[in-house]
């Protein structure tokens, strides 16, 4: 398994622990860095795997209006709130790549997501993240 998947694990391990921790609305009225670092150390993360880990994590903590907004407008008859955590954050990682990061083609972030919820989410979650994943790519491919 390649570094960049293992620091979406954790992006993806470390979102949904701070969801029931603090919760979300408040995951932006802290530091980061010092959260990450001890979940980290806890946890015997990959050092490899941090430094993409703690990008992915600022991204989405910088443009988190923004992604739910996405998201929101992708799942029609969902609520961000009401999405299960994991699929919420995978939806949260996949989504900053998609859209800010510049070294990772679209297809691929969607790939990964729809990859790494086979392992972490439920049984139809692939399949639901694949859906809000293409169709935001489709409305931000045509904008």
């Amino acid at each position: 398994m390649g570094s960049r998947r293992i620091s979406r694990e954790t992006a993806l391990q470390f979102l949904y622990q701070e969801d029931f921790t603090i919760g979300p609305e408040q995951q932006h009225c802290y530091d980061l860095d010092d959260r990450f670092e001890l979940f980290c150390s806890l946890f015997q993360v990959n050092k490899k795997a941090r430094d993409y880990a703690k990008t992915l994590l600022g991204g989405i903590s910088a443009n988190l209006g923004k992604i739910d907004e996405l998201i929101g407008e992708a799942a029609s008859n969902w609520r961000v709130a009401r999405i299960a955590a994991t699929d919420r954050n995978l939806l949260r990682i996949a989504i900053f790549e998609m859209i800010y990061a510049e070294d990772v083609p679209a297809q691929v972030a969607i790939n990964e997501a729809v990859e790494i919820a086979k392992r972490f989410a439920g049984t139809d979650s692939p399949k639901f993240i694949n859906g809000i994943l293409d169709a935001i790519l489709t409305r931000h491919s045509s904008a």
